[in-house]
């Protein structure tokens, strides 16, 4: 299925994305794989309230893109009826004028109850059409309320959708989105009060405590004409390219790239697990199954670490006997370097001991070793790296 996927399949795509989304048991084999073909899009978040016209103004940036000879991919959230579970898909009444191109994938995701206006199977569908080839994905959210951030989890770039005109300018500008967006779009720019509206964007970020290096600039669009689009994927492009340069420069600031990873934390069961973590907000962005320590994750973003949750698919297996022995919990500390294989060498040549007879490959693609808690004070220690894709073609 990858190699049809990179071959530009578009029905393999289609059926890739549903496996993801379904959460089939094939999906996390197809994850990993899809991330070692080293791909990697243009991933921008459109988000806002209801009526700022999302989804026509994603139709006009994948008309600019098209025109620019890009191939692009469209996630449109919408959100999900509490009584009876479907949803209705508008960006297929509202996105009819590329059935004919291959270069525009577009798919339609229920959000099946998830708040913070994304689905489970977002993070997912992206990877597959990074494989597939796509140089640019839109993300469009639900668009129900003034805490949806998690798009700024899985986009490069977000961008914040708002109109005039829409009652209390104020009640809109505390909403908690304004403070992740990258950019802020006044769409249908036509209509009295669209220069008033800028006026409270501008204002509001100089109110901001500290100085950033980057002010989200308000931009002004006519998503039915498609005008100020051109404007708008330049400033996307602008964020992207200073957003990525601070994160690399971050990235050597650190000696040898050490940060906390995450915390792997051993639960009887992912499914009735993650709903406390969902309950403070956090989102699982990734699942998989990794066959050979029988063990299967799901990973929440938490700042610049996440959460594992683990949970054996056989009792015999490492987490299946921790949680026999001591129960569920904090089971390994895992800690990022940014040359693994040097740092396993390095430990060994200090008569470090190691859990871990070599450099292994696990959850994500991503390259690891364990150190035994004997040498680290009582608690295993797990040595990540980057994945396989990232190791050939880093920085």
């Amino acid at each position: 299925m990858v190699a049809r996927l990179r071959a530009g399949d578009v029905r393999a795509l289609a059926r890739a994305v549903t496996l993801v989304e379904n959460g089939s048991p094939q999906a996390a084999e197809l994850l990993l794989a899809c991330r070692q073909t080293g791909r990697r899009a243009l991933r921008v978040g459109v988000t806002g309230p209801p009526g700022v016209g999302k989804s026509t103004l994603v139709d006009q940036m994948v008309r600019c893109l098209r025109g620019e000879g890009q191939t692009v991919g469209v996630i449109a959230v919408d959100p999900s009826s509490p009584y009876t579970g479907g949803a209705l898909l508008g960006d297929r009444i509202r996105m009819q004028g590329f059935a004919g191109d291959a270069g525009v994938f577009i798919r339609s995701m229920a959000s099946r109850g998830t708040m913070g206006g994304l689905a489970h199977g977002v993070e997912g569908a992206c990877c597959v059409m990074e494989a597939a080839g796509r140089e640019v994905i839109l993300i469009e959210t639900v668009g129900v309320g003034q805490d949806e951030v998690d798009v700024v989890r899985v986009a490069d770039v977000t961008v914040l959708v708002l109109v005039p005109g829409m009652g209390d300018e104020v009640q809109s500008l505390k909403a908690g989105v304004m403070e992740a967006a990258d950019i802020f779009v006044v769409n249908k720019a036509d209509r009295e009060g669209a220069e008033r509206l800028e006026t409270e964007i501008v204002t509001m970020q100089a109110l901001g405590a500290e100085p950033r290096e980057w002010v989200p600039p308000a931009i002004r669009t006519v998503g039915t004409s498609g005008e100020g689009v051109a404007t708008l994927m330049e400033a996307v492009r602008a964020r992207a390219a200073t957003k990525h340069g601070v994160e690399r420069s971050m990235r050597f600031q650190r000696a040898d790239g050490l940060r906390l990873d995450h915390l792997g934390i051993a639960v009887r069961s992912i499914a009735e697990a993650r709903g406390f973590y969902e309950s403070l907000g956090l989102v699982v962005t990734a699942e998989e199954t990794v066959e050979p320590e029988q063990v299967r994750t799901a990973m929440l973003p938490l700042g610049e670490s996440r959460i594992e949750l683990l949970e054996a698919t056989d009792a015999d297996s490492a987490i299946g006997r921790f949680v026999s022995k001591r129960g569920e919990g904090l089971h390994h500390v895992a800690v990022h370097v940014d040359g693994v294989d040097a740092m396993f060498a390095r430990l060994t040549a200090q008569g470090v001991r190691l859990a871990s007879a070599a450099v292994q490959v696990g959850a994500g693609g991503h390259r690891y070793f364990f150190v035994h808690p004997a040498s680290t004070g009582g608690v295993l220690l797990e040595i990540v790296g980057d994945a396989l894709a990232e190791t050939k073609g880093g920085d």
